[in-house]
């Protein structure tokens, strides 16, 4: 049974885990080692577990763990290649740690089937993941200004989608940031708005999806409620019934319980 948890999600750190059972594999490491091996723990695992890492892009709020983390655990990263070359430049001593591949490209860790995808992001070379057991399917997308074809095609068939809602467009407009900022962030290399994760999360339920966790909402542009309202409209045309989609905000600061994928 594959199967799914978030141990931090937003725009100050980000990580999740996801599981068969026998193989276990961390989305990113945007968090302390303390806070990722606390919520491994609280979900029956420790770091020592993790079969591989799988790394979306270089920003610190998706990797900050990853030198000490690498220091008390064995795992492979696996990454694009310019995010490996610009995190060994930032980081030495983990070059032999890294597995590269093209965005586009499938590898498997223990069995377990990875696709990854690109996204668009104002770094090197941004993707996204999906994991499989070959009966059930999850996607992970988020860190992009745009949904970019390959981004609907490594989602498709997802039965579970962590998808980003980063930020409320009048939050944004009138909140703390200067409008260079706001500009980075609405931009085709920044994030999707409520509205476009909207857009995704409806393809996604299209296509099969059976639960959309909303991800890397922004603490300072976005509420989870918003969010989630944002989300349900986006869906209303779909012509679901009660029960046939979950809808839930991955919570900031706190790991979740598993969820079947």
């Amino acid at each position: 049974m594959l199967k799914v948890a978030t141990l931090a999600s937003g725009s100050s750190g980000n990580c999740a885990v996801v599981s068969d059972g026998r193989v276990h594999i961390l989305i990113d490491a945007g968090v302390s080692t303390r806070r990722i091996s606390q919520g491994l723990k609280a979900l029956g695992l420790e770091l020592r577990h993790i079969s591989g890492v799988l790394i979306t892009h270089e920003h610190i709020d998706h990797v900050a763990a990853l030198p000490v983390m690498c220091r008390q655990m064995d795992a492979p990263l696996f990454t694009a290649e310019g995010t490996a070359y610009e995190l060994c430049r930032k980081w030495g001593g983990l070059e032999e740690r890294f597995r590269v591949f093209e965005p586009g490209q499938r590898f498997a860790v223990q069995g377990v089937e990875i696709g990854t995808f690109a996204t668009s992001h104002d770094c090197a070379c941004p993707s996204g993941f999906s994991v499989t057991d070959g009966k059930r399917k999850l996607a992970l997308c988020t860190d992009t200004g745009v949904i970019t074809p390959e981004a609907r095609e490594g989602v498709r068939g997802a039965h579970t989608l962590i998808g980003e809602f980063n930020y409320d467009p009048e939050m944004l407009r009138t909140g703390p940031y200067p409008i260079h900022l706001q500009n980075r962030i609405r931009g085709d290399r920044g994030h999707l708005s409520n509205q476009m994760g909207g857009e995704l999360a409806a393809w996604a339920v299209e296509q099969g999806a059976e639960r959309i966790l909303l991800a890397h909402l922004s603490q300072e542009n976005n509420r989870p409620d918003i969010a989630l309202e944002a989300a349900r409209r986006a869906l209303d045309g779909l012509g679901l019934r009660d029960g046939d989609v979950e809808v839930l905000a991955a919570p900031r600061n706190e790991a979740t319980e598993w969820f079947e994928v």
